[in-house]
């Protein structure tokens, strides 16, 4: 049976490699997904999750430091940074807890800054460029 840490080298690695397929082999079939955005409960419900995170970290110039990784016994809890073409991850953590080899739970959060900042949509959109490129 895998350990804890051989789950958490394999995860990384398939999310480095941009295998969706591999990330969610490490999951049990009824695993638990705890994100700001909600619960995610299952492989069907975790894998749209996982593909936008994939395809973002997969695109030219992104850039990942991990600052922390702990594991003890069936826990492991991981402290990181990144920078993807379209966003800053200030710092992210993510805690597990793997049973028989599977991850039946998990938690992630998130300070993320976009790297563009969105413009105001609809007529007030011009008054807002006018005002901020020095008019008026």
């Amino acid at each position: 049976m895998k350990s804890t840490h051989d789950v958490l080298d394999h995860h990384l690695d398939a999310i480095e490699q941009g295998d969706v397929d591999a990330v969610l082999s490490d999951y049990a079939p009824d695993a638990v997904l705890f994100t700001s955005d909600g619960v995610f409960k299952g492989l069907t419900s975790i894998r749209p999750v996982f593909e936008k995170f994939v395809a973002e970290f997969q695109k030219p110039g992104t850039t990942i430091s991990t600052k922390q990784r702990l594991v003890e016994g069936d826990y492991a809890y991981m402290v990181w940074t990144a920078e993807t073409a379209d966003n800053v991850y200030e710092v992210g953590t993510d805690t597990f807890f793997v049973k028989q080899g599977q991850i039946v739970a998990q938690s992630f959060t998130a300070k993320i800054r976009p790297k563009r900042s969105a413009r105001p949509l609809g007529p007030a959109a011009n008054v807002w460029n006018f005002l901020a490129e020095g008019g008026g």
